[in-house]
């Protein structure tokens, strides 16, 4: 098998979406993928040559990406990555999940898909139980069978 490579760049505030990104990483690489997991305010410059996949998430605030992750998704341009394969993923209040209300997680879908990427996977949005979460119950383990299905779909790619 092909040395596939990608790269986990995320956003976080209370350090929630932080827990979620590091376990889609470590899932992905259990399951022998090469994986970069990356601060979004750490990443200087991202070349399509370096990664076969990208992984973005941020947490949902007001029905939206944060700021610093919506200035980053700018810089991305659509020529360079056309046809990568990407996810995205977000943290929420379990009642915006309940309501299909607007996530951070959709947002970065909906960028990138204009852009030309081709999504892998429908979003992952994970619960915190306050706007400083904690996470609830439950959202490690989802996130984990999330990325193993992830890890199968950019194995067959």
């Amino acid at each position: 098998m092909a040395n596939i490579k990608g790269i986990v760049i995320y956003d976080t505030s209370y350090g929630n979406t932080k827990i979620i990104a590091e376990n889609i990483a470590e899932t992905l690489k259990e399951s022998g993928l090469e994986v970069h997991l990356s601060h979004v305010k750490d990443i200087k410059e991202l070349r399509a040559k370096d990664y076969d996949f990208l992984i973005f998430g941020s947490p949902t605030k007001i029905g939206n990406m944060s700021f610093t992750f919506r200035r980053f998704l700018g810089k991305i341009k659509g020529e360079e990555w056309r046809d990568k394969p990407f996810a995205s993923f977000d943290t929420e209040m379990p009642d915006v999940i309940a309501k299909g209300g607007a996530s951070a997680a959709e947002k970065i879908a909906e960028t990138l898909s204009e852009k030309g990427l081709k999504q892998v996977l429908p979003v992952l949005k994970a619960a915190v139980s306050g706007i400083k979460g904690p996470l609830e119950e439950g959202e490690v383990e989802n996130t984990k069978k999330y990325a193993k299905e992830l890890a199968s779909k950019l194995e067959g790619e």
